[in-house]
Protein backbone atom coordinates (compact mmCIF):
# COMPACT_ATOMS: atom_id res chain seq x y z
CA UNK A 1 0.00 0.00 0.00
CA UNK A 2 1.29 3.21 -0.70
CA UNK A 3 1.71 6.18 1.67
CA UNK A 4 -0.64 8.62 0.44
CA UNK A 5 0.26 11.76 2.64
CA UNK A 6 1.41 14.32 0.12
CA UNK A 7 3.50 16.38 3.24
CA UNK A 8 4.92 12.63 4.17
CA UNK A 9 8.58 13.31 6.48
CA UNK A 10 12.00 11.93 6.12
CA UNK A 11 12.74 9.79 9.43
CA UNK A 12 15.22 7.67 10.34
CA UNK A 13 14.37 4.61 11.75
CA UNK A 14 16.21 1.29 13.13
CA UNK A 15 19.22 1.06 15.15
CA UNK A 16 18.67 0.13 19.11
CA UNK A 17 17.85 3.61 19.69
CA UNK A 18 14.37 3.44 20.50
CA UNK A 19 14.37 -0.51 21.12
CA UNK A 20 13.21 -1.16 25.31
CA UNK A 21 15.31 -4.02 26.46
CA UNK A 22 12.90 -5.34 28.90
CA UNK A 23 8.55 -5.90 28.92
CA UNK A 24 6.44 -2.44 28.57
CA UNK A 25 2.89 -1.87 28.07
CA UNK A 26 2.85 1.51 25.83
CA UNK A 27 -0.30 2.19 23.69
CA UNK A 28 0.23 3.87 21.18
CA UNK A 29 -2.54 6.13 19.20
CA UNK A 30 -2.84 6.16 15.87
CA UNK A 31 -2.75 8.94 13.19
CA UNK A 32 -6.04 8.81 10.87
CA UNK A 33 -5.05 9.76 7.41
CA UNK A 34 -7.35 9.73 4.13
CA UNK A 35 -6.16 6.82 1.57
CA UNK A 36 -8.32 7.57 -1.89
CA UNK A 37 -11.55 8.81 -1.82
CA UNK A 38 -13.32 6.50 0.27
CA UNK A 39 -10.84 5.06 2.52
CA UNK A 40 -9.37 6.87 5.84
CA UNK A 41 -6.42 4.46 7.82
CA UNK A 42 -5.47 4.39 11.29
CA UNK A 43 -1.56 4.41 11.26
CA UNK A 44 -0.18 3.24 14.32
CA UNK A 45 3.71 2.64 12.50
CA UNK A 46 5.83 4.75 11.93
CA UNK A 47 4.19 6.68 15.33
CA UNK A 48 6.12 9.53 17.35
CA UNK A 49 8.54 7.77 19.74
CA UNK A 50 8.08 4.07 18.27
CA UNK A 51 8.86 4.02 14.69
CA UNK A 52 9.36 -0.15 14.41
CA UNK A 53 8.33 -2.68 15.93
CA UNK A 54 12.06 -5.64 14.53
CA UNK A 55 11.61 -5.32 11.23
CA UNK A 56 8.27 -3.67 10.79
CA UNK A 57 8.41 -0.31 10.00
CA UNK A 58 5.42 0.79 8.50
CA UNK A 59 1.53 -0.36 9.58
CA UNK A 60 -1.62 0.79 8.67
CA UNK A 61 -5.82 -0.51 9.68
CA UNK A 62 -8.49 0.31 7.64
CA UNK A 63 -12.40 -0.45 8.34
CA UNK A 64 -14.81 -2.03 8.82
CA UNK A 65 -15.59 -0.01 6.29
CA UNK A 66 -19.25 0.37 4.18
CA UNK A 67 -18.30 0.44 0.57
CA UNK A 68 -21.08 -1.13 -0.86
CA UNK A 69 -22.34 1.78 -2.64
CA UNK A 70 -18.70 3.29 -2.66
CA UNK A 71 -15.57 2.63 -4.87
CA UNK A 72 -13.77 1.13 -1.94
CA UNK A 73 -9.67 1.62 -2.26
CA UNK A 74 -8.72 3.34 -5.13
CA UNK A 75 -4.62 3.16 -4.28
CA UNK A 76 -3.17 4.49 -8.34
CA UNK A 77 -0.14 3.16 -9.37
CA UNK A 78 3.30 3.86 -7.02
CA UNK A 79 6.85 2.88 -6.37
CA UNK A 80 8.53 1.21 -3.52
CA UNK A 81 12.13 0.22 -2.79
CA UNK A 82 14.12 -1.42 -0.28
CA UNK A 83 10.63 -3.09 1.95
CA UNK A 84 8.21 -5.69 1.81
CA UNK A 85 4.52 -4.88 1.86
CA UNK A 86 2.25 -7.60 3.81
CA UNK A 87 -1.66 -7.11 2.40
CA UNK A 88 -3.56 -8.69 5.27
CA UNK A 89 -7.54 -8.67 5.18
CA UNK A 90 -10.36 -9.86 7.60
CA UNK A 91 -13.01 -8.84 5.27
CA UNK A 92 -13.30 -7.71 1.64
CA UNK A 93 -10.85 -7.62 -1.90
CA UNK A 94 -8.10 -5.82 -3.02
CA UNK A 95 -7.08 -6.53 -6.68
CA UNK A 96 -2.83 -6.32 -6.79
CA UNK A 97 -1.52 -5.14 -9.90
CA UNK A 98 2.33 -4.82 -10.33
CA UNK A 99 5.29 -4.13 -12.97
CA UNK A 100 6.09 -7.33 -13.35
CA UNK A 101 2.67 -8.23 -14.45
CA UNK A 102 1.50 -9.71 -11.48
CA UNK A 103 -2.38 -9.54 -11.01
CA UNK A 104 -4.01 -11.46 -8.11
CA UNK A 105 -7.34 -10.82 -5.91
CA UNK A 106 -6.31 -10.90 -2.44
CA UNK A 107 -8.78 -12.49 -0.10
CA UNK A 108 -9.40 -12.43 3.76
CA UNK A 109 -6.87 -14.61 5.63
CA UNK A 110 -4.76 -14.83 2.83
CA UNK A 111 -1.02 -13.55 2.07
CA UNK A 112 -0.48 -10.52 -0.58
CA UNK A 113 3.67 -10.46 0.02
CA UNK A 114 5.66 -7.91 -2.63
CA UNK A 115 9.28 -7.57 -2.19
CA UNK A 116 10.30 -4.58 -3.42
CA UNK A 117 14.07 -4.73 -3.88
CA UNK A 118 15.98 -2.84 -6.02
CA UNK A 119 12.55 -1.42 -7.26
CA UNK A 120 8.81 -1.91 -8.24
CA UNK A 121 5.65 -0.13 -8.67
CA UNK A 122 2.26 -1.36 -8.35
CA UNK A 123 -1.39 -0.43 -7.71
CA UNK A 124 -4.51 -1.99 -5.20
CA UNK A 125 -8.06 -1.39 -6.18
CA UNK A 126 -11.65 -2.67 -4.34
CA UNK A 127 -12.50 -5.09 -7.53
CA UNK A 128 -16.10 -4.49 -9.44
CA UNK A 129 -18.34 -5.79 -8.29
CA UNK A 130 -16.99 -5.45 -4.52
CA UNK A 131 -18.18 -6.42 -1.02
CA UNK A 132 -19.88 -4.75 1.06
CA UNK A 133 -17.23 -4.42 3.62
CA UNK A 134 -13.58 -4.08 3.60
CA UNK A 135 -11.52 -4.28 6.65
CA UNK A 136 -7.58 -5.18 6.85
CA UNK A 137 -4.22 -4.32 7.85
CA UNK A 138 -1.22 -3.02 5.46
CA UNK A 139 2.44 -3.54 6.51
CA UNK A 140 5.90 -2.91 5.55
CA UNK A 141 8.88 -4.73 6.24
CA UNK A 142 12.37 -2.96 6.04
CA UNK A 143 14.94 -5.46 4.20
CA UNK A 144 18.27 -5.22 5.46
CA UNK A 145 21.00 -4.28 3.45
CA UNK A 146 22.32 -7.57 2.13
CA UNK A 147 18.90 -8.12 0.74
CA UNK A 148 17.81 -4.37 -0.16
CA UNK A 149 17.92 -4.60 -3.41
CA UNK A 150 17.02 -8.44 -4.56
CA UNK A 151 15.16 -8.57 -7.50
CA UNK A 152 11.33 -7.58 -7.02
CA UNK A 153 9.23 -10.47 -6.69
CA UNK A 154 5.35 -10.86 -5.64
CA UNK A 155 4.27 -13.85 -3.42
CA UNK A 156 0.21 -14.70 -3.00
CA UNK A 157 -0.33 -17.17 -0.51
CA UNK A 158 -3.54 -18.67 0.14
CA UNK A 159 -3.20 -22.06 2.56
CA UNK A 160 -0.86 -20.65 5.95
CA UNK A 161 -0.05 -22.51 8.88
CA UNK A 162 -1.95 -22.21 12.48
CA UNK A 163 -0.98 -22.74 16.11
CA UNK A 164 -4.37 -23.26 18.23
CA UNK A 165 -5.16 -23.38 21.78
CA UNK A 166 -8.68 -23.77 23.24
CA UNK A 167 -10.30 -20.33 22.00
CA UNK A 168 -7.76 -19.15 20.14
CA UNK A 169 -6.59 -19.92 16.54
CA UNK A 170 -3.18 -17.76 15.47
CA UNK A 171 -2.53 -18.00 11.39
CA UNK A 172 1.13 -17.38 10.98
CA UNK A 173 1.66 -14.73 7.74
CA UNK A 174 5.13 -14.29 8.12
CA UNK A 175 7.96 -15.86 10.19
CA UNK A 176 7.69 -18.54 12.79
CA UNK A 177 5.48 -18.99 15.51
CA UNK A 178 5.62 -21.95 18.34
CA UNK A 179 7.26 -24.19 15.37
CA UNK A 180 5.10 -23.20 12.58
CA UNK A 181 6.41 -21.30 9.65
CA UNK A 182 5.12 -19.30 7.00
CA UNK A 183 5.62 -19.75 3.37
CA UNK A 184 6.22 -15.90 3.11
CA UNK A 185 9.54 -15.11 2.56
CA UNK A 186 11.27 -13.54 4.93
CA UNK A 187 14.80 -12.08 4.88
CA UNK A 188 14.98 -11.08 8.92
CA UNK A 189 14.15 -13.32 12.38
CA UNK A 190 10.65 -12.20 11.90
CA UNK A 191 7.03 -13.45 13.14
CA UNK A 192 3.86 -11.61 11.78
CA UNK A 193 0.43 -13.75 13.12
CA UNK A 194 -3.03 -13.27 13.18
CA UNK A 195 -4.53 -14.34 16.82
CA UNK A 196 -8.53 -15.15 16.84
CA UNK A 197 -9.90 -15.62 20.03
CA UNK A 198 -13.27 -16.44 21.13
CA UNK A 199 -15.34 -14.61 23.81
CA UNK A 200 -14.02 -15.29 27.44
CA UNK A 201 -11.02 -17.44 25.95
CA UNK A 202 -7.45 -17.13 28.09
CA UNK A 203 -4.05 -17.86 26.50
CA UNK A 204 -0.97 -17.67 26.52
CA UNK A 205 1.13 -17.48 23.66
CA UNK A 206 4.88 -18.26 23.20
CA UNK A 207 7.20 -15.87 22.47
CA UNK A 208 11.03 -15.58 22.41
CA UNK A 209 12.72 -13.19 24.11
CA UNK A 210 15.48 -11.88 21.81
CA UNK A 211 12.61 -10.32 20.25
CA UNK A 212 10.67 -6.96 20.66
CA UNK A 213 6.42 -7.50 19.98
CA UNK A 214 3.20 -5.04 19.60
CA UNK A 215 -0.26 -6.36 19.74
CA UNK A 216 -2.32 -4.44 17.25
CA UNK A 217 -6.40 -4.99 18.14
CA UNK A 218 -8.31 -5.24 15.15
CA UNK A 219 -11.62 -6.12 16.38
CA UNK A 220 -13.57 -7.14 19.38
CA UNK A 221 -12.55 -6.84 23.08
CA UNK A 222 -9.47 -7.95 24.44
CA UNK A 223 -6.62 -7.32 26.91
CA UNK A 224 -3.07 -7.85 26.26
CA UNK A 225 -1.09 -8.97 29.09
CA UNK A 226 -3.76 -7.02 31.03
CA UNK A 227 -4.06 -4.03 29.18
CA UNK A 228 -7.43 -3.44 27.42
CA UNK A 229 -6.28 -2.98 23.65
CA UNK A 230 -9.42 -1.34 21.36
CA UNK A 231 -9.61 -2.02 17.50
CA UNK A 232 -6.95 0.38 15.90
CA UNK A 233 -4.34 0.58 18.37
CA UNK A 234 -1.55 -1.13 19.18
CA UNK A 235 0.46 -2.31 22.09
CA UNK A 236 3.97 -2.07 22.37
CA UNK A 237 5.39 -4.58 24.44
CA UNK A 238 8.95 -4.39 24.56
CA UNK A 239 11.49 -7.34 24.71
CA UNK A 240 12.45 -10.06 27.16
CA UNK A 241 9.06 -11.86 27.09
CA UNK A 242 8.62 -15.79 26.91
CA UNK A 243 5.25 -15.51 26.94
CA UNK A 244 2.14 -13.16 26.10
CA UNK A 245 -1.19 -13.75 28.06
CA UNK A 246 -4.54 -12.81 25.85
CA UNK A 247 -7.62 -12.41 27.28
CA UNK A 248 -11.11 -12.34 25.09
CA UNK A 249 -14.40 -10.64 26.52
CA UNK A 250 -16.01 -10.69 23.23
CA UNK A 251 -14.78 -12.46 19.97
CA UNK A 252 -11.80 -10.33 18.88
CA UNK A 253 -9.41 -10.40 16.56
CA UNK A 254 -5.63 -9.93 16.97
CA UNK A 255 -2.31 -8.94 14.64
CA UNK A 256 1.11 -10.07 16.89
CA UNK A 257 4.27 -8.27 15.14
CA UNK A 258 7.70 -8.98 16.15
CA UNK A 259 11.43 -9.74 15.43
CA UNK A 260 14.64 -9.18 16.19
CA UNK A 261 15.22 -5.53 16.48
CA UNK A 262 16.28 -3.96 13.38
CA UNK A 263 20.31 -3.28 14.34
CA UNK A 264 20.52 -1.25 10.66
CA UNK A 265 19.38 2.85 10.36
CA UNK A 266 17.27 3.30 7.55
CA UNK A 267 15.98 6.41 5.60
CA UNK A 268 12.25 6.12 5.08
CA UNK A 269 10.00 8.61 3.05
CA UNK A 270 7.02 8.39 1.54
CA UNK A 271 7.06 4.49 -0.07
CA UNK A 272 10.76 4.34 -0.15
CA UNK A 273 13.08 2.80 2.72
CA UNK A 274 17.47 3.28 1.91
CA UNK A 275 20.50 4.36 3.81
CA UNK A 276 21.14 8.04 2.93
CA UNK A 277 18.83 11.03 1.93
CA UNK A 278 20.46 11.22 -1.36
CA UNK A 279 19.52 7.67 -2.53
CA UNK A 280 15.56 8.49 -1.49
CA UNK A 281 16.65 11.81 -3.76
CA UNK A 282 17.36 9.56 -6.54
CA UNK A 283 14.58 7.23 -6.05
CA UNK A 284 12.65 10.30 -5.91
CA UNK A 285 13.79 11.71 -9.34
CA UNK A 286 13.42 8.35 -11.06
CA UNK A 287 9.88 7.73 -10.15
CA UNK A 288 9.25 11.33 -11.49
CA UNK A 289 11.18 11.05 -14.72
CA UNK A 290 12.77 7.27 -15.14
CA UNK A 291 11.87 4.02 -15.95
CA UNK A 292 13.40 2.17 -12.90
CA UNK A 293 10.21 1.60 -11.32
CA UNK A 294 8.67 0.07 -14.46
CA UNK A 295 5.08 0.95 -15.26
CA UNK A 296 1.69 -1.05 -14.11
CA UNK A 297 -0.60 -2.30 -16.68
CA UNK A 298 -4.24 -2.24 -16.60
CA UNK A 299 -5.12 0.36 -13.87
CA UNK A 300 -7.96 2.87 -14.98
CA UNK A 301 -6.10 5.81 -13.47
CA UNK A 302 -2.70 7.79 -13.63
CA UNK A 303 0.66 7.17 -11.60
CA UNK A 304 0.74 8.85 -8.40
CA UNK A 305 3.20 11.91 -8.32
CA UNK A 306 5.67 11.87 -6.01
CA UNK A 307 5.22 14.47 -3.18
CA UNK A 308 7.87 17.49 -2.53
CA UNK A 309 10.73 16.32 -0.41
CA UNK A 310 11.06 18.25 2.58
CA UNK A 311 13.63 20.68 3.25
CA UNK A 312 14.18 19.42 6.96
CA UNK A 313 17.64 18.12 7.83
CA UNK A 314 17.52 14.63 9.48
CA UNK A 315 17.64 14.84 13.00
CA UNK A 316 20.15 12.40 15.35
CA UNK A 317 18.42 9.50 17.59
CA UNK A 318 18.50 8.73 20.45
CA UNK A 319 20.10 6.40 22.92
CA UNK A 320 18.90 2.92 23.84
CA UNK A 321 16.07 2.89 27.03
Amino acid sequence: MSNLDRQAALSVCGGRGFVVAEPVRELLTPRHVRLGESTEVRRLLPNLGRRMVGAWAFVDHYGPDDIADEPGMQVPPHPHMGLQTVSWLHEGEVLHRDSLGSLETIRPRELGLMTSGRAISHSEESPRPHAALLHGAQLWVALPDAHRTVEPHFQHHKDLPTVTAPGLTATVILGTLDDATSPGTAYTPIVGADLALSSGAEARLPLDPDFEYAVLSMSGEAEVDGVPVLPGSMLYLGCGRSELPLRATSDAGLMLLGGEPFEEEIVMWWNFVGRTQDEITQAREDWMSGDRFGAVRGYDGAPLPAPALPPVPLKPRGRVR
